[in-house]
């Protein structure tokens, strides 16, 4: 989602100056690399193959991109950035460690007879989980009062 989303923030600096073909051709590119992952993933990863061939394709579209927005001079990161990235990565990788964690310790298939155990620790998981990744964020020293700005 993180490579989709980017690329929707990321196409309108080429639209801005009139460059309609570059998007379009990167695009095409990715396409076609999205189906050689494909060729390549299916047969190891099954039906999950096709969604990270997907999102591998999404992060490469953005991040050519965005380094063409760069090399241009359309795009000029603020200083802080690199912080911001490295304080996200690590709440991340926390998050990402107690979801391993909740997914090998819970017997999730096991709980489909009991409907409503399953939301609540479904639930119980998700909000651990936001908790995980602000407290990580805190820590880290990133003011949480900036997801609040406008």
């Amino acid at each position: 989602l993180v490579g989709i989303v980017a690329i929707k923030v990321l196409a309108p600096g080429y639209f801005a100056s009139q460059d309609t073909k570059t998007p379009v051709k990167v695009a095409v590119v990715v396409l076609v690399l999205t189906q050689v992952l494909n060729f390549f993933l299916v047969p190891i990863f099954a039906h999950a193959a096709l969604t990270l061939s997907i999102g591998i394709g999404a992060m490469v579209n953005a991040l050519w991109l965005l380094l063409g927005l760069l090399q241009r001079g359309s795009y000029k990161p603020e200083p802080g950035w690199g912080l911001f990235v490295l304080q996200v990565l690590a709440a991340c990788v926390l998050l990402g460690l107690f979801l391993v964690w909740a997914n090998s310790h819970f017997a999730w298939t096991a709980l489909r007879a009991e409907s409503l155990k399953r939301i609540g620790l479904l639930a119980s998981v998700l909000a651990v989980s936001a908790l995980i990744y602000f407290l990580a964020l805190w820590a880290a020293g990133m003011k949480l009062r900036q997801f609040l700005r406008r």
